[in-house]
């Protein structure tokens, strides 16, 4: 595998490789050890697991980066997760399992109201969570073979690999194709430029930051006018524009 430099084409071993994307998601828990364990578990099921120590770390780290899921600890030092939850739901359509150590109802009644998609008692399996996460994420979104998504006058047919804009069949590259699609499945985010491959499920493809941006370049002149829907957040990545 070698790294491209800009202008040259992508150099790759073998044929392309079109894995799935791996499933981000970050745990808001002031137990460092929960996360290490959860971590590597969640990792050999193809879910990258990110961690905040705080509430307000939690926050911040939303602002920056996307993420498909959150666990949230209700029982953290500064701001409680009940808290952290209902700012979550004020700026983010994301599905969010609470964690506690308590098995109060009240705060799992109370979590359910202000939005929580489940909820799971302290201690668990790591396999009980695999499984919550799993459902929460069939709920929000079909599976990949039965996926269509349309967003602007662009439409991508994920199995069929296919993308149509305004009833014409721009011809995109594989690479094209994912970056696309995962800009598109996390429209109104943010994707940061150094994340954009490995989020897309091309971990083969070993490149500068500067070679992304060029590939996004071409992305964009292939989509002709609704390329404008892909803005660049300067010094930050991209973002597929839900409205304009």
């Amino acid at each position: 595998m070698a790294q491209s430099r800009l202008g040259e084409t992508l150099t790759v071993l073998g044929e392309p490789c079109y894995q799935s994307a791996m499933d981000r998601v970050l745990l808001i828990d002031d137990d460092w050890s929960l996360f290490q364990l959860l971590r590597e578990y969640l990792e050999r099921e193809a879910i990258a697991l990110e961690h905040a120590a705080s509430g307000s770390d939690g926050l911040q780290r939303l602002q920056r980066e996307t993420f498909d899921a959150v666990f949230l600890d209700v029982m953290m030092p500064g701001l409680s997760g009940l808290e952290v939850l209902r700012k979550i739901r004020e700026q983010y359509e994301l599905p969010v399992i609470m964690l506690t150590a308590k098995g109060d109802e009240t705060d799992r009644v109370v979590g359910l109201e202000l939005g929580a998609d489940d909820y799971l008692a302290k201690p668990f399996s790591p396999r009980e969570l695999l499984a919550r996460v799993r459902a929460v994420l069939r709920r929000v979104r079909p599976p990949e073979d039965q996926q269509r998504l349309s967003l602007g006058g662009v439409t991508l047919w994920i199995q069929a690999r296919r993308v149509q804009v305004d009833g014409l069949e721009p011809e995109l590259t594989g690479l094209e194709f994912d970056l696309l699609r995962t800009l598109m499945r996390r429209a109104g985010r943010v994707v940061r430029r150094e994340s954009l491959l490995e989020e897309s499920g091309r971990s083969d493809v070993v490149v500068s930051d500067r070679a992304v941006d060029v590939h996004i370049s071409h992305l964009r002149k292939k989509l002709g006018d609704r390329g404008r829907l892909i803005r660049t957040i300067r010094g930050v990545g991209y973002t597929f524009v839900r409205d304009e």
